[in-house]
């Protein structure tokens, strides 16, 4: 089981935090592939989610007002922004570089979710003075300008050709910046589409919106957990309220606080009769440790003593929510390749605590595919069968093609141990469109194939 147990770190681009830094940036994710035509391929046409099906959000406006100063007045390293920003007027923006047909399609889409349900004058243009320039590069371009970053935003430059000597220039300073005007987005177009997709998303959102990401979120893209990999109901409801008229750039917080009550009272008249939380500020030491435990530069010691320290301080808090939760999750990957029956025990806590936090669904679909490949290594195809059908739904419905295409991968593995081969082989041949989505070129869908089939000990 040592040897299998590695395999079970499933290559998904959620659920590895990136480093805290004043360039809004996505964590590189470590299933890269190289550029091609995706559509050449003898596997089965890759698949695309339909209409989004966002849900509101449950909250109370007076959380969402406390979210919205966090997120609007502070960067993701901490350092506080003295006044509000955003783009004043009609937004436009463009596509440039060598981006891939699913890119095009991909902004298509979110530019019209962003005029429906978030109410922002954006557009699409082919013009050269647009106010978002979104450029696609290799890899390897943005491992140049950003070593740990997928993708990012910059203010006032349009090329990533231009940030190496502008990085250090006050014009790139978001802590200077008084209105936003210009900006750039770098993509990755040798990722896998949704790892594209994904970055698109968020680094949009922080093109036009918030510049943080707060770890109390639980179902938002402005979480570092990474875990919402689409805008949310909750997102477009921080940009409706970021673009309301009663706002503008320039604004003081307190200035901006004080309209606030108002505008979530008209644009979410459901959040004013919900009781709020109040949910604690999440100390920057459990940040930073969970951020060690995960990230790609320490040792393994490093990672096990920060793991530890993110649970000693998530227990000292109290926490009873998602962040406690996520930090049995980060003890769970760390110890998979030690002591595969520790990490379990850890999973399984994490799943105890996201049962108890509300909007937590798509966290428990995560924590569902380390069960049920656990429950696969030891033979047990009705308990991962259990653990992975419930959530087939819930992953398609938020657009995570290689989630999904995961849980259907340990799903035809589990009716294989079940004495089902015929239905092993509709579902196993069902997810390979979504996993051309979701992990991209064909060698990267084969590798999933075999180390999710490695696992079972049918196989030898």
């Amino acid at each position: 089981m040592r040897q299998i147990w590695p395999l079970l770190l499933l290559v998904l681009s959620a659920c590895a935090p990136g480093a805290v830094r004043d360039t809004p940036t996505a964590q590189s994710a470590p299933n890269a592939v190289s550029r091609a035509a995706f559509e050449a391929s003898d596997l089965p046409a890759m698949k695309t989610f339909g209409p989004p099906r966002p849900e509101a959000p449950q909250v109370a406006n007076n959380d969402i007002a406390l979210d919205f100063i966090q997120l609007a007045f502070q960067l993701e390293s901490g350092r506080e922004l003295p006044v509000f920003t955003r783009f004043e007027g009609q937004i436009s923006v463009r596509l440039t570089g060598a981006p891939t047909a699913s890119m095009q399609r991909d902004l298509s889409q979110l530019v019209a979710r962003l005029r429906r349900e978030a109410g922002i004058d954006i557009i699409q243009t082919a013009a050269s003075n647009a106010n978002i320039t979104i450029e696609a590069v290799s890899r390897a371009e943005i491992r140049r300008a950003l070593p740990s970053a997928a993708c990012f935003v910059v203010p006032n430059i349009t090329r990533i050709s231009q940030y190496r000597r502008a990085k250090r220039a006050s014009r790139t300073n978001w802590t200077t910046l008084r209105q936003r005007e210009t900006l750039a987005v770098f993509l990755p177009n040798d990722s896998s589409p949704q790892e594209a997709r994904d970055c698109l998303h968020e680094e949009l959102a922080q093109a036009i919106g918030p510049l943080n990401d707060l770890y109390r979120l639980s179902d938002s893209v402005f979480n570092d957990d990474n875990v919402h990999t689409v805008l949310t109901g909750f997102d477009m409801l921080m940009l409706r309220a970021f673009y309301a008229p009663e706002l503008r750039s320039g604004m003081t917080r307190g200035q901006v606080s004080a309209r606030l009550p108002g505008i979530l009272a008209r644009i979410n008249p459901a959040g004013e009769g919900r009781r709020a939380t109040f949910a604690t500020r999440t100390p920057g030491a459990w940040s930073a440790a969970i951020q060690t435990a995960l990230g790609p530069t320490a040792t393994p010691n490093q990672r096990r003593k920060a793991a530890n320290r993110a649970l000693q301080i998530a227990t000292a808090m109290g926490w009873r929510d998602h962040r406690r939760a996520f930090t049995h999750y980060a003890q769970g990957r760390l110890l998979m390749a030690s002591d595969p029956a520790r990490a379990a025990q850890q999973f399984q806590r994490a799943d105890f605590y996201y049962a108890q936090a509300p909007g937590t669904e798509l966290h428990r679909a995560y924590v569902a595919s380390q069960l049920a490949a656990f429950a696969i290594t030891e033979g047990r195809g009705a308990d991962a069968l259990a653990r992975v059908t419930p959530h087939l739904a819930l992953a398609e419905r938020h657009e995570n093609a290689a989630l999904l295409a995961t849980l259907l991968l340990l799903k035809a593995e589990a009716l294989d141990l079940l004495g089902r081969p015929n239905e092993a082989r509709t579902v196993r041949l069902d997810s390979l469109g979504w996993a051309r989505y979701g992990f991209g070129q064909d060698w990267a869908v084969r590798a999933k194939l075999r180390e999710i089939a490695a696992l079972n000990p049918v196989h030898g």
